[in-house]
């Protein structure tokens, strides 16, 4: 990150003394300022004429600092929120910015949309109904289980939804 810039003023104060005849090293002792910081002030001064804050180039951040740590501070409090709602959030402070962006912004500060594990989403039913199964089955034979038809074939939604769920991780990470 950028360091701050002077003030007009003391940019103004470092031109007054090298019209004076100061040498650099006694204006940056007098104002207490870095010798290299004098000289491309002065520099600056003798090319354009000017210590005002020229245009710089390329194109400012679309999102302010603020409202992109808020969207970092988002994501990992709400790994599963999507990329729409972060939209609408930052819409709603008054930043209308579009997905990628939002996305590059989170990338930028580590963190990536990876497929969240599946797991089987088991209440206190199935676990009761499971154990009821488990217990009145313990003393069943050898014999017995061979004349259970066994099938790989059938599919049951044990999951919920059938989709993939995205979540933001940082890299490496192993947290659920």
């Amino acid at each position: 990150m950028k360091p701050k810039e002077h003030t007009r003023q003391v940019r103004d104060k470092v031109v007054e003394k090298f019209k004076a005849g100061l040498g650099y090293k006694k204006i940056s002792q007098a104002l207490n300022i870095s010798r290299s910081t004098v000289q491309s002030i002065i520099r600056k001064w003798k090319e354009y004429g000017t210590t005002a804050n020229l245009p710089r180039h390329g194109r400012p951040p679309k999102l302010t600092g603020r409202a992109r740590r808020a969207l970092i501070r988002e994501a990992a409090k709400r790994p599963m929120v999507t990329l729409e709602e972060l939209q609408r959030s930052t819409a709603q402070v008054g930043e209308s910015v579009h997905r990628t962006t939002i996305s590059r912004a989170l990338h930028k500060s580590g963190l990536y949309g990876r497929v969240a594990r599946r797991k089987p989403l088991l209440k206190k039913s199935h676990k009761k109904s499971r154990l009821q199964f488990a217990t009145s089955h313990v003393g069943d034979t050898a014999n017995m289980w061979r004349k259970v038809l066994w099938s790989d074939e059938t599919k049951i939604e044990v999951f919920g939804l059938n989709a993939k769920r995205y979540v933001w991780r940082k890299t490496n990470c192993t947290s659920p």
